[in-house]
């Protein structure tokens, strides 16, 4: 038990696909299998400024291209969608995959061009997010599903086939405000952290955890996840120069300044470390993301032989 919720003690591994991602989706398949990767993530928007394919149709490859990796996306930018093709692709999914999919979801906001683009107010991203997400729920375990609320208006509608499990693939939430940790503590059944320091990351499952108790909820099983930047190289030094070459571009926000504090950079026994603290805070289930696209490929077989042996 870490902050009152139960997390489990096993540690996993995934890596999430990347920007401007040139590696073949079966070529990351085959990596995945041979290096006993537990996942496959990937990301979404809708108008970035680099070629980014649809999540959901690689994660369709991904499914029929392996058989026990569990696949998912980090994360789903919901609030632009409307709830019932979301759900109609998500139950899609997990049948296709036979209950290997985690529906991954945040609020988003990083590129505000996407949300012009699409015609929603960036500033209602929250308020639709808390809409969307119990339609969404209801939607795919196949119950007969009324929209009657401020941003969806649609009649009792039902749909066929529902999710491969009767409850619904799990639901992990992104994001570290406190209206969003509230969200996850009603709604969701896990959190993927981002850009946290480990200590940080331990108060945000500290207050899931208080908050989880005060709506009079009880978890049977908490999946604590956090989207970890990744970069191995000879010193600290050498894997900031290559990781701040990557990370932020276009975002409306800072990350290179963050980077240093939030990432794991530098030897694998420094990456190790590092992963063991956050650990030590709670996480249970790491997804990678490789910094320096030039060899993603690389970083990621480097990280499964010289980085996880050291956290056994």
């Amino acid at each position: 038990m870490v902050a009152d919720l139960p997390v489990g003690c096993d540690l996993k591994f995934g890596f999430v696909t990347g920007f401007e991602d040139e590696i073949p989706i079966r070529t990351k398949a085959d990596l995945a299998m041979k290096y006993r990767y537990d996942s496959i993530w990937t990301g979404d928007h809708v108008v970035v400024p680099v070629p980014m394919v649809d999540c959901f149709q690689q994660l369709a490859q991904f499914a029929a291209l392996t058989r026990d990796i569990l696949i998912g996306t980090s994360v789903y930018i919901l609030p632009l969608r409307h709830p019932i093709p979301v759900a109609k692709q998500i139950t899609s999914l997990d049948q296709l995959s036979e209950g290997r999919f985690i529906f991954g979801a945040g609020v988003g906001g990083e590129f505000p061009e996407e949300w012009a683009a699409c015609e929603i107010p960036v500033e209602e991203r929250g308020a639709r997010m808390s809409a969307a997400l119990p339609l969404v729920r209801s939607l795919v375990r196949g119950q007969p599903t009324r929209g009657d609320g401020h941003f969806f208006h649609f009649p009792e509608t039902t749909l066929l086939p529902a999710s491969y499990r009767p409850e619904g693939p799990p639901v992990w939430l992104g994001g570290s405000a406190g209206v969003a940790l509230r969200r996850i503590a009603r709604w969701a059944d896990g959190w993927v952290g981002y850009m946290k320091t480990p200590d940080e990351y331990g108060e945000g499952l500290e207050v899931i955890a208080t908050e989880a108790k005060s709506c009079g909820r009880q978890f049977e099983y908490f999946d604590a996840a956090h989207l970890l930047c990744l970069r191995i190289d000879d010193s600290n030094e050498a894997a900031f120069k290559a990781a701040k070459e990557d990370v932020g571009f276009g975002m409306a926000m800072d990350l290179i300044g963050a980077t240093r504090q939030h990432a794991a950079l530098g030897r694998p026994a420094d990456v190790a470390e590092q992963i063991d603290r956050y650990r030590r805070a709670g996480l249970r289930h790491v997804i990678l993301e490789t910094l320096g696209h030039q060899d993603r490929e690389e970083q990621l077989v480097r990280f499964a032989e010289e980085v996880r042996p050291l956290l056994r």
